[in-house]
Parts: C-alpha cells; structure tokens; sequence
C-alpha cells in the first residue's frame, strides 16, 4: 500500500495553495492524500460539558476546516483518495509524527495568523528542519507553482549525504514527464595547499573538475534506474544557496538533502536550505539523509 501525501492545512491562502499542489502531485505519484489540520484548542477553550450539544468556537473552526479543506481538494481531481482530520496537538509535532509514514509532508509557506512580514511560518521551517520524510513548502510564483517550466532543478550535495535527495529527484521528475537540472557548486578557495598540479596553473579548472566527478558520482546510478529521465548536468562557480536560488526561477520545484542526526532534536538546517526555503521562486523540497 502506497504511503499517503500528507498536507498541513489551517484554511489561510498559502494552505489553499498548499492544498492544490499536493492534490496535483498526490494524482502523479497515485497515492491518497490525507490532510491534517492540528490546534491544541483543547488546552486554551477546553472540551464541551458533558451533555451540552455546544461545542468549543475553536472545534467547530476546526471541523469547518479540515471540511472545506477535503471538498476543495475532491473538486480538484475526484480521483484522488482524500481522507481528512483535525487533531488537538501542536501541529509541528502532529504533522512530523504523521511523517513518519508518508510519502511526504507537504505546507504553505506562511500560516494563518502568521505575522504579515514573515517569509516563512515558523509550522513550515519546523516540519522542514526536523520532518523523518521529504518535507515540501509549497511556495513561488504561478509558473513554477502550476510547473509551467518542465524543469525539476536538484542541488546535488555529497554522496554521504544527498543519495536519498537524488532518489527523490529522479521519481518526481519521471512522474512529471519531465527534466532534471543537477547542478552542483563549486568555489576557489583563497588560500589552500596540496599537491595536485591544476591547483599550481589553474585552480579554477582544478575544483571545476572535481565537482564535475563528484556531480558524476552521485548521478550514475540512479541515471541508470530512470533512463527515460533526460539530465542536465551543470557545475556552476559561487555559493551554493545563490546558485540555486537563481535557478529556482526557471524550475518547478528545487530539492536539496538536508542531514538528520538521531537523538538531535535541534532544527537542522543550513544555510542553502533556509535561504530557498524564504525566497525560492518555486516549490521547495528537503528530503533527509540519516547520518
């Protein structure tokens, strides 16, 4: 049995929006979506009295919710299994505990309530940085929210690190019909030392290459498990978060590894993943790499 598409919703904009790119990729990689809608209303307005029809305001927003939620998303694409639940807890906790058996997890990029400056809710970054599963923040403009470019864009990592971001990339853009752009980054450093000769005559040549081989290595072997998969490779000089961060405006959605280490409990981002997650053009997938 295929693991659901999980989805955080809370009836603000960016979760409608949420709601739609999941139906979409929930109907390309033919598994049931269930929405969650997670408020720990119990704690601040308390369970109705025993033998009263009423109902705590927060419930019955709560019910509404998780409802409209379901019809919008059945009325999207009847085929596809919904089911849908409201649940009194944190809901950066419920969502990573439904993650534990997901395809995904999947949010909007700001919450409801969430203050009108922010670039990122803090139920997103808290999934994204500690979610067992690839966690997606749906975000960006209409082309690269509808996938108009026909281009999935995978920033490629160390092997150690990045072989399930690799997997992940390969499957979406097979569901998709459509490209990948691997791109890995590379810099100069000022002042190093080995015995490598290009690195005397021409250092720029020398990491360029090495990221190249690197870039090789990781591909090969799922390049040869999705042959119908058509890759561009490309090692571009500068830092990694800029680098894709650029390229996210002609994607559809960017992925990157992000490495979980058991017993931290700690958010576990670095720099490139915070900085796509806040401003990328398109849809953001971290997908984790148990170390």
């Amino acid at each position: 049995m295929e693991l659901p598409l999980i989805v955080g919703v809370d009836g603000s904009d960016s979760s409608l929006v949420a709601i739609d790119w999941a139906v979409d990729e929930a109907a390309r990689l033919r598994v049931p979506l269930r929405l969650v809608y997670a408020s720990r209303w119990e704690r601040y307005e308390g369970a109705a009295l025993p033998g009263t029809l009423d109902r705590p305001s927060e419930q019955v927003m709560a019910q509404n919710i998780v409802g409209s939620a379901a019809e919008r998303a059945r009325r999207r694409n009847p085929g596809v299994e919904v089911s849908a639940e409201s649940l009194p807890e944190d809901p950066v906790y419920a969502l990573l505990r439904e993650g534990r058996n997901a395809t995904a997890v999947v949010t909007g990029s700001r919450g409801r309530g969430e203050l009108v400056g922010l670039l990122l809710g803090s139920v997103g970054l808290g999934v994204a940085a500690r979610a067992e599963c690839p966690a997606i923040v749906v975000r960006g403009d209409k082309a690269g929210l509808h996938g108009q470019h026909e281009r999935i864009l995978l920033g490629v990592g160390d092997p150690a690190t990045g072989a399930e971001a690799v997997r992940f990339a390969f499957r979406e853009a097979e569901s998709r019909g459509c490209a990948l752009d691997a791109v890995r980054a590379w810099r100069c450093p000022a002042h190093e030392t080995t015995d490598h000769p290009l690195l005397a005559d021409a250092p720029e040549r020398y990491h360029e290459e090495q990221a190249s081989a690197r870039l090789d290595a990781v591909l090969h072997e799922a390049m040869a498990d999705h042959p119908d998969v058509k890759v561009h490779r490309a090692t571009a000089e500068g830092p990694a978060r800029k680098v894709l961060l650029h390229r996210s405006a002609a994607a559809d959605l960017v992925i990157i590894g992000a490495q979980r280490r058991h017993g931290h409990f700690g958010l576990q981002l670095g720099r490139v993943s915070h900085t796509l997650l806040h401003h990328a053009d398109c849809p953001v997938a971290v997908v984790p790499q148990s170390v």
